[in-house]
């Protein structure tokens, strides 16, 4: 990119895509489908019959279990429908550990070790958080215990706390997505937006939504300024200070990352004020929780984020069948649509029962963690979220960056994203490449190629 560029010019080269566009170019339809859905290949040499013991961690309690929860639904909807076909290679049925989330991260690092020791876990998936991760990943390696995150997307996992992992890998988009993503959806829907008002998180996912929020700005709309700044701690109940402080600051823009129950709690207390009247307002992940928790009474018009990664009703149900048999499956078992943790640990168990063939096409009989890892390093699977890939050199998992807009739908009892709105960002675009160096400090990855590399969009 330029030095300096027009804001058509940017959002050009950055492959943004609204609505029906963003169906042609984010969700290639030729002949994907069949990955997940294929028949189950006859398997080479033996296989033992032991359960494969999974250990799936995610939030069962508290105000975060209404997005989190969801994971292990998708987890167990896959479960279930591999163990229907005989198991993994036909033989090997998935049996699953849950742990509550919830307990902290210093009693969720011990549980992780009591799985993998007591229990002789085979794989650990499942976190919500992204304050969890940089423990639990550390740990993992140390066990030498395969582990595919669903969630606990901060950068830090891979730019700071393991550098060059081995045994770890993740399947949703990391951290740094979530705030660009809803930086440029905001810069190209309100581009005169100038004063912008903050409510996060006051933890490690909070803080960086904040800075990668920033820093996108201060390249696509560079008179913005920063006018109110909120950090409740994460559980918080009583949001009302926070919403007073950014009425007070008399913001065009309020942003937010606040997710899960505190989230919910926020909105309802800030339509007490009417604070959704006095200001636009963008937020990260607010339709990331179980869809039914969002109100009819949920502010429309609105950037309500899903973490950059799957909202129910996209990729279109009629023209990406994947999603279309994810989601009725979803639903008749839970009685509820999925979210985009639902699909993640569905897709995890998917890209695990497709590795786990590849690996025993070629070293026949089952194969060991070193042949798993071999196969899911580059791998690529289609998902109900469309196409996920593992980048090798950091066991990332990428796939194009979404969010969009609020709308009542007389289909739903809650709201939706408006599907003739949803705003599609390729990932590559976004992150960092390849071989960029990690940063010291509190930076990552992608902050860094973003101050360095973009432009300025000319006012």
């Amino acid at each position: 990119m330029a030095a300096e560029v027009s804001r058509r010019d940017f959002l050009s080269r950055l492959g943004v895509t609204v609505g029906a566009a963003a169906t042609a170019a984010s969700v290639p339809l030729v002949g994907a489908p069949a990955l997940i859905e294929r028949a189950h290949a006859q398997p080479k040499g033996n296989i033992p019959d032991t359960p494969y013991k999974v250990g799936h961690m995610t939030f069962f309690t508290g105000a975060a279990a209404v997005l989190g929860e969801p994971s292990y639904k998708g987890h167990i909807l896959a479960a279930e429908e591999i163990n229907a076909q005989g198991g993994l290679l036909g033989k090997r049925k998935i049996e699953t550990i849950k742990a509550d989330e919830a307990a902290g991260t210093d009693a969720n690092v011990k549980e992780m070790r009591r799985m993998k020791l007591s229990e002789k876990i085979d794989l650990f998936t499942g976190v919500i958080s992204s304050g969890n991760t940089p423990a639990l990943g550390p740990e993992a390696e140390s066990l030498k215990l395969l582990t595919i995150f669903v969630d606990g997307c901060t950068d830090f996992l891979f730019d700071k706390a393991v550098l060059n992992p081995h045994y770890i890998f993740r399947i949703t988009n990391m951290q740094s997505a979530d705030g660009v993503t809803a930086a440029v959806a905001t810069a190209m829907t309100w581009p005169k937006v100038r004063r912008i008002a903050h409510i996060h998180p006051d933890y490690s996912y909070g803080r960086n939504a904040f800075a990668h929020f920033n820093i996108v700005m201060k390249k696509m709309v560079p008179g913005a300024q920063v006018v109110s700044e909120g950090w409740p701690k994460l559980g918080t109940t009583d949001f009302t200070s926070h919403i007073t402080k950014a009425i007070a600051a008399k913001p065009d823009l309020l942003v937010a990352s606040v997710w899960g129950g505190d989230y919910v709690a926020m909105y309802k207390q800030a339509l007490r004020y009417d604070m959704f009247k006095k200001m636009k307002f963008t937020s990260m992940i607010a339709f990331g929780v179980a869809p039914h928790a969002i109100g009819k009474d949920h502010p429309e018009g609105v950037i309500a984020g899903v973490h950059s990664n799957y909202y129910f009703n996209y990729p279109p149900q009629d023209r990406w069948p994947l999603n279309s048999a994810f989601v009725k499956k979803y639903l008749d078992r839970w009685k509820e649509y999925p979210n985009f943790q639902s699909e993640g640990a569905y897709t995890t168990l998917m890209l695990l029962k497709q590795t786990v063939e590849k690996a025993n096409k070629l070293t026949g009989g089952w194969p060991d963690d070193e042949a798993i890892i071999s196969q899911l390093e580059g791998a690529s699977i289609s998902g109900p979220a469309g196409y996920l890939h593992i980048r090798p050199d950091n066991h990332q998992g990428y796939k194009d960056a979404m969010t969009g807009f609020s709308v009542n739908s007389p289909d739903y009892p809650f709201q939706i994203l408006d599907p003739n709105r949803i705003i599609t960002i390729p990932i590559r675009n976004i992150t960092a490449p390849p071989g960029w160096p990690a940063p010291s400090g509190e930076d990552t990855r992608t902050y860094t190629w973003i101050d360095k590399t973009w432009p300025t969009v000319k006012l």
